[in-house]
Order: C-alpha cells, then sequence, then structure tokens
C-alpha cells in the first residue's frame, strides 16, 4: 500500500481476509504504519480476494497480488492440500473482468528451481486469457524474476511498445531479469541472476507454441491450470517424478517433492489397512453366529457405500460454497453444520417416507431416496455456479440462509438411506447392527482422505458423481434376491 501511494496512485482499497492484521495494522502498528490508513484515499476491505473482485463496483488499473504465503511452508510443500481460489483460470477472469481496458494484474510468487509455481500461474494466465477469446496471450504476458521470485503481468490488453520499453528500462534498472515479454528473444535472458538454464523463458516459449499441451504432460511437475473444480495450484506431485527425486535426494531432490501428498497417501494406506483389520477380523471369527457370507459381504459393501456417499457429497459442497460464502471458516461452519442438521432431520422421517412412499418396504424407500439425491447432486452440479454468480453482492446472513436452503432437501434425503438400512439389517440379523456401525464409521474416515486425493485428480465435480454413483447401488446391495434359498439367522 506504501509503494502504490509513493507511486502516485489515487485511490488504493487493499483487501485482507485476517481481521486480526486488520486490528493490528490499523490499531497496535498504525504508529509504526505511518497512519496510513487515516487517509481517505486508501480503503481497507475485510473481504476474501475473489469475494471482493466479484462484487467490486469499480475499475482499476492495478490489482497487485505480493506473496501471499511464506517460502518455508510453500518450500516443504504442505500447502499442495491447500485448496486455494485466488489462483485459478476463473479467478483471473474474475480480476481481469474489473481492469480498466488498459488495466494489468501482477501476481508475484516465490522462484524455485526448476520453476513449478511460476510456470503454472503462467499457464493458468494463458488459460483464463483463452477463454476469454484472446487469440494471441503471449502479447499480454510478461514475465520478470529476481534471484528468489518472480513476478508475472497480465494485461487486458496487449502490451504496446511504450510498455515493453518500460518493462525493459526497470529491469535493466533493478537488476531484474526478464523471462518474457513480447517480441524477447533468446539473447535477452539470464543476464543479472544467472541460472543454469533460463527455465522460465524456455517454460514460456513451449507454453505458448503448439506443443504446449504435450509440454506440459512431459513436464516433471503438474503445472497444468488450476481451475474452481480442481483449486489445487500448490499441487505439483507426479508420481513418475518420484524415483528420480528420491534418487537425487542427497542433492536437494527432496526438496523438491509435495510431502504433504505422499503423506496423505500413506495415511490412506494406513486407514484402509487398520479398517480391515478391525472388521474383517471380527466378523471372520464370528462367521457362524452372522450367517451366509453372501448377506455378510453386500450388507457390509452397503454400509460402506453410505459411508463414502455422505462425505464425499459433504466435502466437495464445503468447497463449492467458499465461494459464495466468501470465507473457508464460513463454507466449513455452514454446510457442515446444515448437513448434520438437515441428515438428522431426514433420519428422524425416513421411517414415515419408507412408509408412505415405499409402501413400507425400506429398500424401495432407500431406492426412492437415492433417487432424489442423485437429481438434486446433479442438479446442484449444474446450477450453484450461475446461483452464486447472481447472489455474491447479498449480505453474510443472507447468504448463510439461501446456502442452508439449499443444502436442506439433498441433506435431508441423505439422512435417510442409514436409518433404513439399519432396519433392513436388523430384522435379519441384530448381530450385525454394530458391524454396520463400525463399516459406515471406517468408511466415513476413508472419505475424508480420498476425496482430498479424488479432487487433486478429477475435480470435486468428479468426487460428487462417484458419490451418486455409490448412492445408487446402494439399494441394489440390500436386496435380498436369494431369501427363499438362503436363511439368514439372527
Amino acid at each position: 500500500m506504501l509503494l502504490a501511494l509513493r507511486a502516485g496512485a489515487g485511490t488504493v482499497d487493499a483487501v485482507e481476509v485476517n481481521p486480526q492484521m486488520i486490528d493490528l495494522a490499523r490499531n497496535r502498528f498504525a504508529d509504526f504504519a505511518g497512519g496510513i490508513f487515516s487517509r481517505p484515499n486508501l480503503r481497507l476491505h475485510l473481504a476474501e480476494a475473489r469475494a471482493f473482485a466479484a462484487t467490486a463496483g469499480e475499475r482499476y488499473d492495478l490489482i497487485q497480488m505480493p506473496l501471499l504465503d511464506s517460502f518455508s511452508a510453500a518450500a516443504a510443500g504442505v500447502q499442495s492440500l491447500h485448496e486455494n481460489y485466488t489462483y485459478t483460470v476463473e479467478a483471473m477472469r474474475d480480476y481481469l473482468a474489473i481492469l480498466r481496458p488498459d488495466g494489468v494484474v501482477a501476481i508475484t510468487r516465490w522462484l524455485r528451481v526448476p520453476p513449478r509455481d511460476s510456470l503454472k500461474l503462467f499457464t493458468t494466465a494463458i488459460a483464463a486469457l483463452e477463454a476469454e477469446g484472446v487469440a494471441e496471450p503471449g502479447r499480454h504476458l510478461a514475465l520478470i524474476r529476481s534471484w528468489n521470485t518472480a513476478t508475472l503481468l497480465v494485461a487486458k490488453s496487449p502490451f504496446k511498445g511504450e510498455d515493453i520499453a518500460a518493462i525493459r528500462s526497470f529491469a535493466a534498472e533493478n537488476f531484474f531479469d526478464i523471462s518474457w515479454v513480447p517480441g524477447i528473444s533468446a539473447s535477452d535472458v539470464n543476464h543479472f541472476n544467472q541460472l543454469d538454464q533460463e527455465y522460465l523463458y524456455e517454460g514460456a516459449l513451449a507454453l505458448l507454441g503448439p506443443e504446449c499441451a504435450d509440454f506440459i504432460e512431459r513436464y516433471k511437475f503438474a503445472i497444468a491450470p488450476a481451475t474452481d473444480n480442481r483449486p489445487y495450484f500448490f499441487d505439483f506431485f507426479r508420481w513418475r517424478a518420484l524415483p528420480e527425486l528420491l534418487a537425487l535426494r542427497t542433492q536437494g531432490g527432496a526438496a523438491m517433492l509435495d510431502w504433504s501428498y505422499l503423506i496423505l497417501v500413506t495415511t490412506l494406506v494406513q486407514a484402509a489397512i487398520l479398517s480391515a483389520v478391525l472388521i474383517l477380523l471380527p466378523l471372520w471369527i464370528r462367521r457362524h453366529a452372522l450367517g451366509k457370507a453372501l448377506h455378510r459381504l453386500r450388507f457390509g459393501l452397503y454400509f460402506l457405500a453410505l459411508g463414502l456417499a455422505f462425505l464425499f457429497i459433504e466435502i466437495a459442497f464445503i468447497q463449492r460454497f467458499v465461494l459464495f460464502l466468501g470465507h473457508p471458516f464460513y463454507a466449513v461452519a455452514v454446510v457442515l453444520a446444515g448437513f448434520l442438521a438437515f441428515a438428522g432431520l431426514g433420519s428422524a422421517v425416513a421411517a414415515r417416507w419408507a412408509a408412505a412412499v415405499g409402501r413400507g418396504s425400506a429398500v424401495r424407500g432407500i431406492a426412492l431416496a437415492v433417487g432424489v439425491i442423485a437429481v438434486l447432486a446433479a442438479t446442484y452440479l449444474l446450477a450453484l455456479p450461475s446461483v452464486f454468480e447472481r447472489l455474491l453482492a447479498f449480505p453474510d446472513a443472507a447468504k448463510i440462509a439461501i446456502a442452508l436452503l439449499l443444502i436442506a432437501p439433498l441433506a435431508l434425503f441423505m439422512g435417510m438411506p442409514f436409518p433404513l438400512g439399519l432396519g433392513h439389517v436388523g430384522a435379519r440379523s441384530e448381530t450385525f447392527i454394530p458391524w454396520a456401525w463400525g463399516i459406515n464409521g471406517c468408511a466415513s474416515v476413508l472419505s475424508a482422505i480420498l476425496a482430498t486425493l479424488l479432487a487433486m485428480h478429477i475435480g470435486f465435480s468428479g468426487v460428487v458423481m462417484i458419490a451418486m454413483v455409490l448412492y445408487l447401488v446402494a439399494p441394489a446391495l440390500l436386496a435380498n434376491r436369494f431369501r427363499t434359498t438362503i436363511p439368514f439367522r439372527s
């Protein structure tokens, strides 16, 4: 903000998501900061960047996004599991939308070699410009670097000759290296902060060329554009690079690994092994008391499917509502509370639903309930983005109420299959009921881990679609087609 004022900015809007930071700057460290918040031309907003951009009523000459995370956290890879909607294709389009015709978005990231963040940001900007109908995105981009940072400039209009000359002059005077501007050549790069290889220049050339898709696919790190459906900007892990990085671990290769991804996979494996042992071993020991193997398998798979499907949808919808509610904490609190409360209500009325709609049959009641779940989930996948876009300007209290109203019907029906299935199984074997609870509980633990891994690869829409399939398959697992030939003991 001080730099903006020093550079002669007439008006500055600063956006900060953490109220404690605002309090520190305005009060405790007000004198240290020179009392800048007393200036009438500097306005400080408590908001999330995307929510502010979507509701901003002004147009800007410059949107500046400085280093938003610590180098140690980024280098350690701990952020690869963090959903970040600030650096997605849709976010870049939101920023471009509130620029004036000659406006620029400037984003600074830590520089790591071989580059990951910088090239992924470059591909994201290219995808956003192409989505806006720009035929030559390279004319709208500039990339300069120091010894430990890289700054990407994304212009709404193509850079003109005088713009390029100003960038070159600034870089030369301040000892920055230019990695990309329109018209750059190999002789223009790697002058001051010299690298063994000018990775950013070569990457920019490849990403703007006809072999872009092939370069992204062959690159050692995942640098495909981040999207709102897959908002894992900091996920650079690729399995095929793991052997090479481990072989180079004594030469710095270990620092290039996204350890959090590997830790998540390890956690999933551990949880799956423990779940299998703690469920299957007692079932095997009590096999004579629990009836035929076919029934045990089908009923166990039913409660496993429910546990996975419920958490898949819940976690995906928490992420869907982050942008709408403007803060991750609000999304977790509102969506989680909504699902728990309305699913509980659904469980309370499940028996009446089966009696009224399922004609007394639990399996028929479950089948109808999961049909409604699938229809609602599919509708929300298609409709929620446009609904959120139209309602983003509403106050927080109204958006929370709208979120709960949207969650209510889906969560209501999601609360029905478990108690109906439990009643159906309990009527045939009361001994199996504790295992049904245990299997469902273990599935809930596994699904929280698995949903994140799946979202990294197929997006949250894919996670919801898998949940829909699990729900639709579940009633068939309870249908007792063999009841005349295979007795089931209680």
